[in-house]
């Protein structure tokens, strides 16, 4: 009979401990189910349009986004001219369209539609524009809650996501050197301490987050926090992102006690990995990069970019605070050439997911100088070259076998390392919350100087047409369907050709697709200027049908 082998109590409780983190992971995950991610959203048309003059006014106004969003409660309003508030019920979220019912008997003037919305990567935007009935007045003023963020708040979310990721360095650092750098004869008391004040700081900064989540996406003060609110961004993609890391810490903390005591066994190192690995991705799973025009690229390199960051700045933390200080000449000429190898791994997968999170959240060359985004990204990219100078040093002493007994310059060039990449930690804080320059380069709110947008009356229907950006080449074509009081009309169905007969183009039927039962959408190319006639057919029931036609002028 072969002897049962036992285990140290130690490692069975560690254990039991992991399986009962990975327990609380997984009733985080079965209670904050994910909603579908989207980007930093921004205002991309309305009906009518922005500073549009519309002869009547309309039943309700439609303003679409370049992403899909969802609703902060009582944050969007439409105020007529005499200030009084002139939106009927309930605005209708749709993907990245939002109708808001207003008042159609409104007085003649100017009115005033303001909002803030939350884009699914958790970022709110606000914003406001103005239309005129009749023509234009003394724009209104808002009375009501203010749309803008609070700065304070704001500033406390960056300072908590800084907080974050150095809780992450100082947790990665010392648990990476523990497991395979550091040497037997030396206490492990100082770095086990690092550890935990790391992991209490991640997981302080982690609880942080979805408590500021609910002021920064109302725009409130720092304690504008309701039950509601909380319920609400805890059931979202950013509230179970942050559950999930919770859940995972608490299974990572009872593997990491064994760790800190003495070398642990390849299961528990391989678990612990795979545990650290799973929690790096609830940073960009809870960001852009969920978001971007490619999310399964954006998100492995994110969490690549991450782990090269802990792996890199964590291991230097140890050298400068511990082992340059406590390793003798004969273990620092052991232990430098292989952190140096490391060093070299993570430097290399932070240029290279760098380049890629770069090439896909800026887009284009003219984004990178004419945005924050951009210009921040620069800033961070001069600083991260500057370091990766004070590395090659160190690393050149590494090679030439000094380092370890002139230990005294390799701490220098560490704690220099370490001071500007602390100033770079602050720029990537910023820069998760800053709208990506792909989307703030494509920031096209308002009525672009080409719009045209026009009413079309028939016996049984009022056609609001719009057509963006009213240029050669591609446009979009945008119709709204009302009934003569300014109601919206269902259709059953929508007809539409283009014909330029001076320059002998004969129709071209435009595909349409219905957004709504009085809404539909369609793209069509514009070869050539002139002015264009378009014919469009409506069909609102078996029996009524008109057409009317428009002139467009193409420049």
């Amino acid at each position: 009979m072969t002897a049962a082998v036992r285990r140290p109590p130690g490692a069975v409780a560690a254990r039991s401990g992991a399986v009962a983190g990975l327990l609380l992971l997984l009733v985080a995950l079965l209670l904050a189910p994910a909603t579908p991610a989207s980007a930093h959203a921004v205002l991309v048309s309305s009906s009518p349009a922005a500073s549009a003059v519309v002869p009547e006014a309309p039943a309700q106004v439609v303003i679409t986004f370049s992403e899909g969003v969802r609703k902060v409660p009582g944050k969007v309003r439409v105020i007529a001219p005499d200030g009084s508030r002139a939106d009927r019920g309930e605005p209708t979220f749709q993907g990245a369209e939002v109708t808001i019912p207003v008042d159609p008997s409104g007085a003649r003037g100017t009115y005033l539609v303001s909002y803030r919305v939350i884009s699914a990567d958790s970022h709110p935007v606000s914003g406001a524009f103005t239309y005129s009935v009749g023509a234009p007045s003394e724009p209104p003023t808002d009375t009501g809650s203010d749309n803008r963020a609070n700065p304070v708040t704001e500033n406390a979310v960056k300072v908590a996501k800084y907080v974050g990721y150095v809780g992450l360095l100082l947790l990665v650092g010392p648990a990476l050197v523990l497991a395979a750098l550091w040497p037997r004869r030396l206490s492990r008391r100082g770095p086990a301490r690092l550890a935990w004040t790391g992991l209490g700081v991640l997981a302080a900064a982690t609880l942080a987050e979805l408590w500021l989540q609910v002021p920064y996406t109302n725009g409130g003060g720092l304690f504008d926090v309701t039950g509601a609110g909380l319920g609400g961004v805890l059931g979202s993609a950013y509230g179970s992102t942050h559950l999930v890391r919770l859940g995972l810490l608490a299974a990572a903390a009872f593997l990491l006690r064994p760790l800190f005591a003495g070398p642990v066994g390849r299961t528990d190192g391989i678990i612990l990995a795979v545990l650290g690995g799973a929690a790096l991705f609830t940073w960009p799973l809870a960001g852009h990069a969920a978001a971007s025009p490619a999310p399964a690229v954006s998100v492995v390199v994110d969490a690549v970019h991450l782990g090269g960051m802990a792996v890199w700045l964590g291991g230097l933390v140890m050298l400068a605070v511990f082992l340059l200080r406590r390793a003798d000449e004969r273990e620092l000429d052991a232990i430098l050439p292989i952190w140096s190898r490391w060093a070299a791994l993570a430097v290399a997968a932070l240029l290279l997911a760098g380049t890629v999170q770069g090439l896909i959240e800026v887009a284009s060359p003219k984004a990178l100088v004419d945005t924050t985004y951009g210009r921040l990204l620069l800033a961070k990219i001069v600083l991260f070259a500057l370091v990766v100078g004070v590395a090659a040093y160190s690393r050149a002493l590494v090679r030439r076998r000094v380092a370890a007994g002139r230990p005294g310059s390799m701490r220098r060039a560490v704690v220099a390392e370490l001071a500007i990449t602390a100033v770079v930690l602050g720029l990537s804080a910023t820069l998760v919350q800053t709208t990506p320059a792909r989307t703030a380069a494509a920031d096209v709110a308002g009525a672009p100087a080409g719009y045209f947008s026009t009413t079309l009356s028939s016996p049984i229907y009022s056609l609001q047409v719009e057509l963006d950006p009213a240029e050669t080449g591609n446009n979009s074509l945008h119709l709204y369907a009302y009934t003569k009081d300014n109601r919206p009309l269902p259709v059953q169905e929508w007809k539409v050709t283009a014909a330029l007969p001076s320059a002998g183009i004969e129709p071209i039927t435009v595909p349409l697709l219905p957004l709504s039962d009085n809404h539909a959408t369609g793209e069509v190319n514009l070869p050539a200027r002139g002015d264009w006639q378009l014919r469009l057919t409506v069909r609102t029931s078996d029996i009524d049908q008109a057409t009317v036609t428009a002139t467009v002028p193409i420049k």
